[in-house]
């Protein structure tokens, strides 16, 4: 395992980043490595990982390992589990790889929607729990989990990758709620349509939305980090107003009194 000697790397310790051959994942490379922070790189595409790798060793000067790995194979997910358990040195796990699939609920190839499940669910959740656990015992780091405002647009999509990007932010809130007392930090980014390379994967034109709809990699994976610093736990870096955010989550929480009672609700009881 590769160590830092650089004083600034060996303050913020390593992050663990999944995705990170391009996109969404190598910008929070470019930025988390600025900030100091030592790397492990994991993605499927080793050479293209090797050039990222490549890169911000030589402009920042920092540590960086990259861990080839497809995160839907159980043996290479397991390798990388295996290393969040144990690596006390990783201080920080980006939570970022994921996939969509085209076409409606009814059209799509449910092959690949088992596959994205498997990717966007399943991967993000062992690997939480294997640096989860580990950090709370530490008493310390952090975890980013990527997820999406599809989360709260499900009507809009057909409810594959939008219930998964649901389940994620399902799962940051209670973690949130279990790991702030260990001194554990918890955040979901709940980015809008930005521009990478996941929608080409899907055969999704991108070009087809609206402009203003569109943010690109960089403003969209800045405002992500101004979050982190600002201490949020839950960033949509498009929102204008958290008031407006803030409004959803009191509304939710002021359901949970009545969402479980020992009687009927009185429009279902016999007249």
């Amino acid at each position: 395992m590769a160590t830092s000697t650089s004083t600034a790397a060996q303050a913020q310790g390593t992050a663990l980043i999944t995705g990170a051959s391009t996109g969404i994942g190598a910008t929070y490379a470019d930025r988390l490595a600025r900030r100091g922070y030592n790397l492990v790189l994991v993605a499927r595409d080793r050479q293209r990982l090797e050039g990222v790798a490549d890169r911000l060793r030589s402009q920042y000067g920092v540590q960086v390992e990259v861990q080839q790995a497809d995160l839907t194979d159980r043996t290479s997910l397991a390798a990388v589990e295996q290393r969040l358990a144990t690596d006390s040195a990783i201080t920080l796990l980006l939570n970022n790889a994921g996939n969509t699939v085209e076409g409606s609920f009814v059209s799509s190839d449910i092959d690949k929607v088992e596959n994205m499940i498997a990717l966007n669910v399943i991967a993000p959740t062992r690997l939480a729990k294997a640096a989860a656990a580990r950090m709370a015992t530490e008493g310390q780091g952090a975890i980013i989990n990527i997820g999406s405002v599809t989360a709260m647009m499900a009507e809009t999509f057909s409810g594959t990758y939008s219930g998964t990007k649901a389940y994620m932010l399902n799962l940051s809130q209670a973690m949130q709620v279990e790991l702030a007392p260990a001194g554990v930090r918890v955040q979901a980014v709940l980015p809008g349509a930005t521009r990478t390379e996941i929608w080409e994967r899907a055969g999704i034109d991108l070009n087809a939305f609206p402009a203003e709809m569109v943010m690109g990699v960089d403003d969209m994976v800045d405002a992500a980090l101004a979050g982190f610093d600002q201490g949020e736990t839950i960033t949509l870096p498009a929102l204008p107003d958290m008031a407006d955010w803030n409004a959803f989550t009191a509304a939710r929480l002021a359901l949970q009194p009545n969402l479980s009672r020992n009687t009927a609700a009185p429009r279902y009881l016999p007249a």
